[in-house]
């Protein structure tokens, strides 16, 4: 196996990425344009990233993976420090799952005269201040901040049909990736993957790395509260939001911050017998039967760790978890 090449900088990254793709395009058929497929992560990787990646070889030509705890996502300093980091296991299982190259930026390299810098950053807008957004001011600022540095700087000058991969545990960043990519013209595709879940039905994450036994257990709570939706919006029965959330609000180790129905498109909260933003059709009947297609949002503190998960809701949505 071909040691896995780990860069620091952009600009070995720029020129190993397009050395790889104009060597993967002679060896393609005549006119055939190579695939880049990017997998942007901060790290302390596990089963639902490896998933990611094993998509991204199967499509692409040239697979590049990133690791970089950014630093603008974390509205708690501590938080920030406290980050699982575990680079040589990240780098081997990317090597066993065949990415090509790793690029692993210092801070320095990314936002050079940090913590001043970068003095220019992307705003997420409106669609970044809703929920998550809302309870952690600038998360999404600094998601979309590097996020657009990353693809800047994995777009290579080489012909090239760009896939970035990201996971839909992270719904609404996924929602506010796709938005900017619209709205700032990157020529990239963004393709995603459904959760992954441990066999208790725990979303996998790497902050799971920081919850105890106990912990676990009482984080179950979240998903639970989840496919409670899920199944009664798939046998078209009333949600029942409010039900749910005092069942939260009495679990054990449960500090709850939202659960919450929304339109998956723009993350507006959807009300009972209301209709959505304009062009809309998603709704609650008067009596929260959910018609169409919505998704269930949840965010809570279970011991040290802030924890996410969402479940699409729908009659067609299943049941399985």
């Amino acid at each position: 196996m071909t040691e896995i090449r780990v860069m620091r900088t952009a600009a070995e990254l720029r020129a190993a990425v397009v050395e790889s793709l104009r060597q993967t395009a002679r060896e393609l058929p005549a006119g055939t344009v190579p695939t880049l497929g990017f997998v942007p992560t901060m790290g302390a990787l596990h089963s639902g990233h490896s998933c990611l990646i094993d998509a991204a070889r199967a499509e692409a030509d040239v697979v590049v993976a990133s690791i970089f705890v950014n630093p603008l996502q974390f509205d708690d300093d501590a938080d920030h420090r406290v980050y699982p980091r575990q680079l040589q296991a990240d780098v081997e299982l990317l090597q066993a799952h065949g990415v090509d190259l790793v690029f692993a930026p210092e801070v320095q390299e990314m936002y050079p005269g940090y913590p001043e810098g970068p003095l220019v950053r992307v705003d997420a807008g409106e669609l970044g201040r809703r929920w998550e957004g809302a309870s952690r001011p600038g998360h999404f600022d600094g998601v979309v901040t590097v996020v657009n540095k990353l693809f800047n700087i994995v777009t290579p000058q080489a012909p090239a049909r760009i896939q970035a991969w990201f996971g839909e545990k992270d719904a609404e960043q996924l929602a506010v990736i796709r938005r900017m990519v619209a709205d700032l013209n990157h020529p990239v595709e963004i393709r995603s993957l459904p959760i992954i879940r441990e066999h208790s039905g725990l979303a996998q994450s790497s902050r799971n790395q920081r919850l105890s036994e106990q912990e676990r257990q009482e984080a179950l709570a979240l998903s639970a509260a989840l496919f409670q939706l899920r199944d009664r919006a798939a046998q078209g029965q009333p949600l029942e939001v409010d039900g749910v959330v005092a069942q939260l609000d009495m679990a054990d180790g449960v500090d709850l911050d939202y659960l919450v129905v929304v339109d998956p498109t723009t993350l507006l909260e959807i009300e009972p017998g209301e209709e959505q933003a304009a062009g809309s059709e998603v709704r609650l009947t008067e009596d929260e039967v959910l018609q169409d297609r919505a998704l269930a949002l949840i965010a809570a503190r279970v011991g040290p760790v802030r924890l996410i998960d969402n479940v699409e809701l729908g009659s067609d949505a299943g049941s399985q978890v």
